[in-house]
């Protein structure tokens, strides 16, 4: 794809540079500054868009630019899960993943000096039941303390995955076909 604008992506996560560079295009990494807890009473949606929002907000904006910020969240039986804080709290979040449906949520804003342009995609995913034995090895191996609902499709999770619904880079942490064409309609 190509744009005459220039992209800033509002994200330190590398999952989200490798998508956009898989795509073919060209920007720069800023770390954003946002605020990502949880308000009162969000929704899955309400809350991923608002982050990324922020932090799409949250970086200085020049003439012919346009910056990507986007949020991940993985929603399960009324919770939303972030990032774990610990190897306990990974634990956790995939016990309850393990045998269910959840749903998997990108919020994403791309913000130019003249406009901003919020939305969301979901991706329904279902693990298969996973053993307490499976489960620890998987987080021994470090790979899901920094991923929301602690896991990582595109890694060691991948085995975990029966199904998806849905964008598989959404999973991954960007929607890539939704965020080109908002790129490109932008």
């Amino acid at each position: 794809m190509e744009t005459n604008q220039k992209l800033i992506l509002a994200s330190t996560s590398p999952r989200r540079a490798e998508l956009l560079t898989s795509a073919g295009l060209v920007f720069a990494v800023q770390p954003p500054n946002a605020d990502e807890k949880l308000h009162a009473g969000e929704t899955p949606v309400e809350y991923a868009v608002r982050t990324a929002r922020e932090k799409a907000e949250s970086l200085p904006i020049d003439s012919g630019s346009v910056v990507i910020g986007a949020d991940t969240v993985v929603a399960a039986e009324g919770h939303i899960l972030g990032k774990p804080a610990d190897a306990e709290d990974a634990t956790a979040m995939l016990r309850l993943l393990s045998g269910k449906l959840h749903e998997v949520v990108t919020g994403v804003c791309l913000r130019s000096s003249e406009k901003t342009v919020c939305f969301h995609v979901a991706t329904a995913v279902l693990f298969r039941d996973l053993s307490d034995t499976e489960i620890s090895a998987y987080v021994a191996t470090g790979d899901p303390l920094d991923k929301a609902g602690a896991y990582a499709i595109q890694n060691g999770a991948a085995g975990m995955v029966r199904r998806i619904d849905g964008s598989y880079s959404n999973v991954v942490g960007l929607p890539l076909c939704e965020v080109i064409e908002a790129l490109e309609n932008f």
